[in-house]
C-alpha cells in the first residue's frame, strides 16, 4: 500500500451501499489496510453485522442507516461523520440499484424514478455533501470514488434508464475533479463489469445479448474490485486514477457491435 503523504490523522472512509457486494467486500478490505470505515445503507441489520464483525478483528466501523435518496437522511449520515471523526477523507459512492430490462415504453414508471433517485441524486447528495466537509476540514481536502458501470460507455439491450444514469456518473466525476482542484479534493470512477454478487449471479446463467441470444458471461470476483478502490484510496492527493474500467477479461464488452 503507497503511504506517500499519509495524513497524520486516523483516516476516515464511507462507503455507500456497504450492506453488500460490493460495497461490503470494499468496506472489509478498506477496514484491513487501517481505515476507519463509516457504513452507510437501507438496511441496518447486514450493516451492524459488518460493524461487529470488524470490532472483533480490533478494527473501527460505523454502521449508519442511511437513505441516500432522502436528503435529510444524508444529512445526517454526514452530521454524524462530522461530529464523530471531525473529517471525511475518502467517500466510495456506491449505492445503486438497477431496473428491469425491458423495453423503455413497458418499463413503470415508478422503476424509473426509484433508479434516477438512488443513482442520480444519490450519488449527487452523498458527493455534494461530502465535498462540503472536505472543503471545510483541516487539513482540508480528501477522494471521492464514484461506482459508475460498464454502462457509462455502452449499453446492453433493453437498459436505456440504467445507462443514463451511469453516463450521469461520467459528468459527476468530472465536475468533481475540476472543481475539487482548489480544495485538495479528487474524484474518481471505477466502471466495473461482471463483478460477482448477489445480484450479478444471474448473468452465469444467461444474458441477452445485443444479437437477440441469451448467453451466460463469464464474471470476477468482487474481491478483485475491493482491492482497484484500495489501490486509489492508498494514492496520494496528488496522483489520481481519473477514469478505470474493470472487468472480467472475456466478457463482451471489446467488440460489442
Amino acid at each position: 500500500m503507497n503511504t506517500e503523504n499519509r495524513p497524520p490523522h486516523a483516516r476516515i472512509a464511507l462507503v455507500t451501499g456497504a450492506g453488500s457486494g460490493i460495497g461490503r467486500t470494499t468496506a472489509l478490505g478498506l477496514l484491513h489496510d487501517g481505515w476507519t470505515v463509516v457504513l452507510a445503507g437501507r438496511r441496518a441489520e447486514p450493516l451492524q453485522a459488518l460493524a461487529q464483525e470488524a470490532a472483533a478483528r480490533g478494527q473501527t466501523a460505523l454502521a449508519v442507516p442511511t437513505d441516500v435518496t432522502d436528503p435529510a437522511s444524508v444529512q445526517a449520515l454526514f452530521d454524524t461523520i462530522e461530529k464523530r471523526f471531525g473529517r471525511l477523507d475518502l467517500l466510495f459512492n456506491n449505492a445503486g440499484v438497477n431496473a428491469p430490462a425491458v423495453p423503455m415504453d413497458e418499463l413503470p414508471l415508478d422503476k424509473w424514478f426509484q433508479l434516477l433517485n438512488t443513482n442520480v441524486s444519490g450519488m449527487f447528495l452523498c458527493a455534494r455533501a461530502a465535498f462540503s466537509l472536505m472543503r471545510r476540514q483541516a487539513p482540508q481536502g480528501g477522494r471521492i470514488v464514484n461506482n459508475g458501470s460498464i454502462s457509462a460507455h455502452t449499453p446492453r439491450p433493453f437498459t436505456a434508464p440504467y445507462t443514463m444514469s451511469k453516463h450521469a456518473v461520467t459528468g459527476l466525476t468530472k465536475a468533481l475533479a475540476l472543481d475539487g482542484r482548489a480544495y485538495g479534493i479528487v474524484a474518481s470512477q471505477i466502471d466495473v463489469g461482471n463483478a460477482l454478487t448477489e445480484l450479478s449471479e444471474r448473468m452465469t446463467r444467461g444474458v441477452l445479448q445485443a444479437n437477440g441470444t441469451v448467453a451466460p458471461e463469464p464474471m470476477m470476483d468482487a474481491t478483485h474490485v475491493a482491492d482497484a478502490v484500495r489501490h486509489i484510496a492508498a494514492l496520494p492527493l496528488s496522483a489520481n486514477v481519473l477514469t478505470m474500467t474493470f472487468m472480467a477479461s472475456a466478457m463482451p464488452y471489446v467488440g460489442r457491435g
